[in-house]
């Protein structure tokens, strides 16, 4: 029973700094004004699938902005449920779907965040991975590039730039 306590700990942990990270993405990146429907429009992160954040998320965006935009969480089942969002973390329980997922995404102004096998190289712009016990990010800059999204210099540097698999996106 430890062990499962101990493996739940340290998933619920990867959980809070991959929230950590999201919020801090949202600070280093830069959405055209069409991202937003008003001046005074949410900031809106979609969690697409199985969220694997529980509150974590919601308590680490508590009371934080984007460019004096209120971020709202949405979690939702299907992709035209995120149609409003800025911001979409796509859960392991849609890789399969990834091919449409992205389609129906394709060249809009949303960062497009997961932690599924090869996610940056199959079209996505940023993808958590594992290594040893920390949490690492890779980036495609040329998605976000055509996505219309600025990544600051600063974030580019901290992660690992990947391009697209040939026949990506």
């Amino acid at each position: 029973m430890t062990l499962a306590c101990g493996v739940a700990r340290a998933e619920s942990r990867e959980y809070q700094i991959k929230a950590a990270f999201l919020v801090n993405f949202m600070q280093f990146v830069t959405w055209p004004s069409s991202a937003f429907t008003n001046a005074d429009a949410p900031f809106c992160v979609g969690v697409l699938g199985d969220d694997p954040f529980g509150e974590a998320l919601d308590q680490t965006v508590q009371g934080e902005t984007v460019n004096h935009h209120k971020i709202v969480i949405q979690r939702a089942r299907r992709i035209e449920d995120c149609k409003d969002c800025q911001m979409i973390f796509v859960s392991r329980s849609e890789e399969k779907n990834l091919p449409v997922i992205l389609a129906k995404l394709d060249s809009g102004p949303v960062l497009t965040v997961s932690e599924t096998r090869d996610f940056a190289r199959r079209g996505g712009i940023i993808n958590f991975y594992l290594e040893g016990n920390k949490v690492r990010f890779e980036i495609n800059p040329s998605v976000a590039q055509r996505d219309k999204l600025k990544i600051s210099a600063q974030l580019l540097s901290l992660g690992k730039i990947v391009e697209p698999a040939e026949g990506g996106h």
